[in-house]
């Protein structure tokens, strides 16, 4: 397998980011070793058969595809194939392995979304075994928490998936991950093509349960383009490459439904993230969602009305429309409430000056194909580079500590006393000036190990033969 050459050793300053959107490909025991026995059999399990590897679920078979899990593969290499396990780089589904990944490119923490579950735990709710879902949902946050995070410590950002299918669980469930470590919840990017109510369903109250879980705890919702499993197309006939081009306006779509939605103003202390979405649609929906209420604000807040604007209209007076708050502007919302994301914006230093340098996280998407992996440092390095110091510091990292209320690994230069941990924005000079060449140790040791080892333990994962249903060690591709 090809893989490109680090720029990380050459760097000039040490500037490590913290990546807001990357992926997990769950390695083969997280459901087999977790669920109750009499569900291990309908639950998830890696199996191969004739058509080769795959996932089951009850009675589903999800083959992961190449484009999920492209690292170490040049461009020209990319493919949607199924991939088996076997053809992976370790960093897809191993965080231990990962983390030499994630120093080649200078990332010093990561935020993983899940794969086989989908983006926010749609095959769960799509299963027909609600129990069976309920279970699958917190065995998976119990290995993202304990396992895929807990044996990295400070260099894994946990987020976790919730039962969509009911919100009182949901909150539930987000209330025991916050007591676990969570730090983040996946929730869709639009809840409506998945049959479930939208924002906008009774005045945006529907879902309160779970916005209300997630301030209460202080975790951001992540919104993953896709997370709605409704990808935008023009028609029918639209190229996957097309689509894929036209992935990020969902979530411009998105943003426009939790502007004019009226639960921002409700709940002051939620945080969005509209992870992979990009930055430069950002401005014009803020000047647009500004103008448009600014033009159509009396008549909209002045009754319940009925009908659409291809059909006709009709309006009942009612004082129910004036449950909406319109009276912050929706670009004060934005940058009170949402955070945009970015891997690779060319024009990204005028575009945050737009948006407000307090609302950019950097993301780096990997092992997908749209990943800046290995070269993630150096490439945002480059786009900030007429930032000013402090602003390079939040966006590259600061940002992310305070909105995830994180505290990354420890950052050590070489032959140097300097201990930049928790870093603060008082410290953003000396972190731009530093050399390159850092050292990395956990946040905190683990259960058998002494402080300061630098050490991180890999589990054994396994996996399973649908043949002979014994268990065989993955190989490693390096």
């Amino acid at each position: 397998m090809s893989t490109n050459e680090s720029t990380t050793g050459g760097a000039s300053a040490a500037e490590w980011l913290i990546s807001v959107d990357d992926h997990v490909i769950e390695p083969p025991n997280v459901w087999q070793d977790r669920l109750p026995s009499k569900f291990k059999a309908a639950g998830p399990r890696l199996l191969t058969d004739d058509k080769g590897e795959a996932w089951f679920y009850e009675d589903k078979r999800i083959p992961t595809l190449g484009l999920s899990a492209a690292a170490g593969r040049k461009k020209e290499e990319f493919s949607p194939l199924p991939l088996a396990y076997s053809d992976m780089r370790p960093g897809c589904y191993d965080s231990v392995a990962r983390l030499a990944d994630l120093d080649q490119a200078r990332i010093l923490a990561s935020l993983c979304f899940p794969s086989f579950p989908r983006l926010c735990g749609q095959t769960f709710y799509e299963g027909k075994d609600k129990e069976l879902g309920e279970l699958c949902v917190r065995a998976y946050n119990d290995f993202m928490i304990d396992e895929w995070c807990g044996n990295a410590p400070g260099r894994y950002i946990p987020l976790v998936i919730i039962p969509l299918w009911d919100p009182q669980l949901a909150a539930a469930e987000i209330r025991r991950c916050a007591e676990r470590g969570a730090k983040a919840v996946s929730f869709s990017e639009n809840p409506a093509p998945l049959g479930l109510p939208s924002l906008h369903h009774d005045r945006g109250r529907y879902w309160d349960p779970v916005f209300e879980a997630a301030s209460e705890c202080g975790l951001p919702l992540c919104t993953h383009f896709g997370s709605s499993s409704s990808l935008v197309k023009t028609s029918d006939e639209t190229p996957m490459i097309a689509t894929i081009a036209m992935n990020p306006t969902s979530l411009l779509l998105s943003t426009i439904d939790w502007l004019f939605s009226g639960i921002l103003p409700r709940f002051p202390g939620l945080k969005i993230c509209l992870s992979e979405g990009g930055l430069g649609w950002i401005p014009w929906v803020l000047q647009r969602s500004d103008y448009t209420l600014d033009r159509q604000r009396y008549w909209a807040t002045s009754g319940e009305l009925e009908g659409d604007m291809l059909s006709g209209v009709s309006m009942q007076e009612s004082g129910a429309a004036e449950a909406l708050d319109y009276s912050i502007l929706p670009s004060q919302l934005f940058r009170d409430h949402i955070f945009g994301c970015f891997i690779d914006e060319p024009d990204a230093v005028s575009l945050i000056e737009q948006i407000g340098v307090d609302n950019v996280l950097a993301e780096t998407d990997y092992p997908h194909t749209d990943s800046s992996w290995p070269n993630s440092g150096d490439l945002i390095s480059k786009q900030l580079a007429s930032l000013p110091a402090e602003d390079r510091y939040k966006v590259m990292r600061g940002n992310a500590e305070r909105l995830f209320n994180f505290t990354p690994a420890r950052l050590q230069p070489p032959n140097s006393g300097i201990d930049l941990y928790a870093a603060g924005e008082d410290d953003a000079s000396r972190w731009a000036q530093a050399a390159s060449g850092w050292s990395i140790r956990a946040a905190s040791p683990r259960s058998g190990e002494s402080p300061g080892s630098g050490e991180y333990l890999s589990p054994s994962y396994r996996q399973i033969s649908a043949r002979t249903g014994t268990a065989v060690p993955l190989t490693r591709r390096r």
